[in-house]
């Protein structure tokens, strides 16, 4: 086990969205996003793995198979194996999101 301070993996830019790694193993990986107002992650699938999006900070427009739903600060949205997922920040702040995929796809 080990331990890490999210807010340290921070970072904004202003040219497109950031995926910030805070620990990956061969079961699972865990990142920090940070989007900027106007910036997304384009609506994709991922085969055989499950992911979730932790809101941490600020909201955005979560896409999970047909559906869209804006959530704020607390709110989780997470993709079954294989299904179309992604998120737009359509707000005028920052959005933060803790993000976690399993199996790891990259391993």
């Amino acid at each position: 086990m080990a331990f890490t301070d999210s807010n340290r993996h921070r970072h904004f830019s202003p040219e497109k969205m950031q995926k910030l790694n805070l620990f990956e193993t061969d079961q699972m990986f865990c990142d920090i996003y940070c989007l900027r107002p106007g910036q997304a992650q384009h609506v994709h699938t991922h085969a055989g793995a499950t992911k979730f999006y932790y809101v941490i900070e600020g909201e955005g427009r979560f896409t999970v198979g047909d559906r869209r739903v804006r959530l704020g600060a607390g709110a989780v949205a997470w993709s079954e194996p294989d299904e179309p997922h992604g998120v737009a920040n359509d707000s005028d702040g920052d959005l933060v999101l803790l993000v976690a995929m399993a199996p790891n796809p990259n391993r």
